[in-house]
Protein backbone atom coordinates (compact mmCIF):
# COMPACT_ATOMS: atom_id res chain seq x y z
CA UNK A 1 0.00 0.00 0.00
CA UNK A 2 1.94 3.14 -1.28
CA UNK A 3 1.35 6.03 1.32
CA UNK A 4 -0.07 9.14 0.30
CA UNK A 5 1.86 12.45 -0.13
CA UNK A 6 1.60 14.78 3.04
CA UNK A 7 1.75 18.18 2.64
CA UNK A 8 2.08 20.62 6.04
CA UNK A 9 2.91 24.36 6.66
CA UNK A 10 6.09 24.86 8.76
CA UNK A 11 8.14 27.95 10.29
CA UNK A 12 12.08 27.83 9.79
CA UNK A 13 13.86 30.68 10.79
CA UNK A 14 10.90 33.01 10.69
CA UNK A 15 9.89 32.11 7.06
CA UNK A 16 6.85 29.66 6.81
CA UNK A 17 7.84 26.97 4.20
CA UNK A 18 5.26 24.47 2.51
CA UNK A 19 7.17 21.03 3.25
CA UNK A 20 5.73 17.50 1.59
CA UNK A 21 6.87 14.33 1.65
CA UNK A 22 5.40 10.56 2.43
CA UNK A 23 6.32 10.76 6.01
CA UNK A 24 3.60 11.79 8.64
CA UNK A 25 2.93 15.70 8.88
CA UNK A 26 4.12 15.17 12.55
CA UNK A 27 7.47 14.32 11.49
CA UNK A 28 7.92 17.05 9.08
CA UNK A 29 7.16 19.11 11.65
CA UNK A 30 9.70 17.69 13.95
CA UNK A 31 12.38 17.84 11.19
CA UNK A 32 11.29 21.51 11.14
CA UNK A 33 11.82 21.92 14.61
CA UNK A 34 15.09 19.91 15.04
CA UNK A 35 15.92 22.97 12.25
CA UNK A 36 15.26 25.41 14.17
CA UNK A 37 16.84 24.55 17.10
CA UNK A 38 20.01 24.46 15.00
CA UNK A 39 19.44 27.78 13.79
CA UNK A 40 18.96 29.14 16.93
CA UNK A 41 22.17 27.15 18.36
CA UNK A 42 24.09 28.86 15.51
CA UNK A 43 22.77 31.93 16.15
CA UNK A 44 23.39 32.76 19.54
CA UNK A 45 27.49 32.95 18.73
CA UNK A 46 28.54 36.18 17.52
CA UNK A 47 31.07 34.79 15.26
CA UNK A 48 28.20 32.85 13.60
CA UNK A 49 26.14 36.26 13.36
CA UNK A 50 28.89 37.92 11.55
CA UNK A 51 29.25 35.97 8.57
CA UNK A 52 27.49 36.36 5.63
CA UNK A 53 24.75 34.26 4.52
CA UNK A 54 26.84 31.96 2.60
CA UNK A 55 29.33 31.26 5.52
CA UNK A 56 26.60 30.69 7.71
CA UNK A 57 24.39 28.44 5.32
CA UNK A 58 28.24 26.20 5.23
CA UNK A 59 28.33 26.74 9.14
CA UNK A 60 24.94 25.56 9.96
CA UNK A 61 25.19 22.35 7.33
CA UNK A 62 28.29 21.66 9.32
CA UNK A 63 25.99 21.54 12.05
CA UNK A 64 23.73 19.20 11.03
CA UNK A 65 26.26 16.83 9.28
CA UNK A 66 28.17 16.70 12.92
CA UNK A 67 24.98 15.45 14.39
CA UNK A 68 23.83 13.05 11.83
CA UNK A 69 27.44 11.49 12.04
CA UNK A 70 27.58 11.25 15.98
CA UNK A 71 23.83 9.87 15.42
CA UNK A 72 25.41 7.36 12.75
CA UNK A 73 28.45 6.45 15.27
CA UNK A 74 26.26 5.82 18.43
CA UNK A 75 23.20 3.70 16.10
CA UNK A 76 26.65 1.87 15.01
CA UNK A 77 27.85 1.16 18.04
CA UNK A 78 24.52 0.06 19.31
CA UNK A 79 24.14 -2.74 16.89
CA UNK A 80 27.47 -3.50 18.00
CA UNK A 81 26.34 -4.09 21.32
CA UNK A 82 23.13 -5.47 20.33
CA UNK A 83 25.01 -8.13 18.36
CA UNK A 84 27.78 -8.64 21.19
CA UNK A 85 24.54 -9.46 24.07
CA UNK A 86 22.98 -11.28 21.16
CA UNK A 87 26.14 -13.88 20.88
CA UNK A 88 26.39 -13.29 24.71
CA UNK A 89 22.45 -14.57 25.21
CA UNK A 90 23.19 -17.56 22.84
CA UNK A 91 26.11 -18.36 24.63
CA UNK A 92 24.06 -18.58 27.72
CA UNK A 93 21.34 -19.94 26.54
CA UNK A 94 23.59 -23.42 25.21
CA UNK A 95 25.32 -23.37 28.53
CA UNK A 96 21.99 -23.76 30.04
CA UNK A 97 21.18 -26.15 28.03
CA UNK A 98 24.29 -28.24 28.51
CA UNK A 99 23.58 -27.21 32.13
CA UNK A 100 20.38 -28.65 32.16
CA UNK A 101 21.55 -31.84 30.35
CA UNK A 102 24.17 -32.69 33.28
CA UNK A 103 21.18 -31.88 35.71
CA UNK A 104 19.40 -34.60 33.88
CA UNK A 105 21.75 -37.13 34.00
CA UNK A 106 22.82 -36.57 37.26
CA UNK A 107 19.41 -36.93 38.43
CA UNK A 108 19.20 -40.27 36.34
CA UNK A 109 22.58 -41.43 38.28
CA UNK A 110 21.13 -40.30 41.65
CA UNK A 111 18.21 -42.40 40.69
CA UNK A 112 20.18 -45.45 39.87
CA UNK A 113 22.08 -45.29 42.77
CA UNK A 114 19.07 -44.79 44.97
CA UNK A 115 17.68 -48.05 43.56
CA UNK A 116 20.95 -49.83 43.81
CA UNK A 117 20.61 -48.28 47.51
CA UNK A 118 17.69 -50.16 47.99
CA UNK A 119 18.50 -53.14 46.40
CA UNK A 120 22.16 -53.48 48.57
CA UNK A 121 19.24 -52.85 51.88
CA UNK A 122 17.48 -55.59 51.27
CA UNK A 123 20.18 -57.24 50.50
CA UNK A 124 21.29 -56.91 53.79
CA UNK A 125 18.40 -57.36 55.55
CA UNK A 126 18.24 -60.54 53.76
CA UNK A 127 21.79 -61.42 54.96
CA UNK A 128 21.15 -60.64 58.73
CA UNK A 129 18.18 -62.67 58.72
CA UNK A 130 20.14 -65.66 57.02
CA UNK A 131 23.27 -64.80 59.84
CA UNK A 132 20.35 -65.00 62.63
CA UNK A 133 18.77 -68.35 61.40
CA UNK A 134 22.75 -69.52 61.19
CA UNK A 135 22.93 -68.62 65.12
CA UNK A 136 19.78 -69.84 66.23
CA UNK A 137 20.38 -73.34 64.41
CA UNK A 138 23.94 -73.52 65.99
CA UNK A 139 22.31 -72.42 69.25
CA UNK A 140 19.73 -75.08 69.26
CA UNK A 141 22.80 -77.58 68.63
Amino acid sequence: MASSKNYTEVLIGGKIFTLSGFESEDYLQKVSTYLNHKLEECQSSEGYRRQNAETRSVLLALNIADDYFKARKQGSTLETDIEGKDKELYDLKHELISTQIKLENADKNMDDLKSENKHLQMKIVQLETEIKNLNNVKLKR
